[in-house]
């Protein structure tokens, strides 16, 4: 559950911010990884 509200909230930024560039869309898109690469490990070290 708290990774799809941060997936929501990634792509809603995303979307919002409307970046004018590649780069600025390439670094968004991998921002947006990191968080979900972060929530990973956190779910994954609970279990």
């Amino acid at each position: 559950m708290r990774i799809m509200s941060i997936v929501v909230l990634a792509l809603s930024s995303f979307t919002l911010a409307a970046c004018e560039t590649v780069q600025g869309a390439g670094q968004d898109i991998s921002n947006a990884g990191d968080a979900i690469a972060e929530e990973s490990r956190e779910v994954q070290s609970d279990l």
